[in-house]
């Protein structure tokens, strides 16, 4: 698999996660002011050889992510994978849930914040309130 495909996995990838109804702040454009190189580096390995792969389908995949920054409290980070989750067919009631599951093992602190997060983006999307058959 040569270089091209890696960067073409990229941008597919970086499309189907953060090109949404909404403008999404990706670190990656921070990572850029920085240090383009790094940061292309970075986004290639992250985007294009991890988030590409097929095992578990994107949607799945967002949850894991999901899962573990509302777990650690990076809410910042949590919001671009609330959207990128949502972007990529993610069903809203499988995010809340997955954000419930969190305080089994991160405590509900960690599930208000979380929660806090994905109604700011679901309000910032025209999403919210959630219809009541997922609610």
């Amino acid at each position: 698999m040569g270089k091209e495909d890696v960067v073409e996995r990229t941008q597919k990838t970086a499309k189907a996660l953060f090109t949404g109804p909404v403008a999404i702040d990706v670190p990656y454009r921070l990572w850029k002011e920085f240090d383009p190189g790094l940061a292309r580096d970075l986004s290639l390995f992250i985007t294009g050889n991890m988030y590409s792969r097929e095992i578990l389908p994107l949607p799945e995949r967002q949850m894991v992510a999901v899962a573990a920054l509302a777990a650690l409290q990076k809410i910042d980070e949590l919001k671009v994978h609330l959207h990128g989750a949502l972007n990529v067919g993610t069903p809203p009631d499988k995010l809340r849930e997955t954000i419930f599951q969190i305080g089994i093992y991160a405590g509900f602190p960690a599930v208000n914040a979380a929660l806090s997060a994905y109604k700011e983006v679901l309000v910032s999307r025209g999403e919210w309130p959630i219809p009541a058959k997922e609610a």
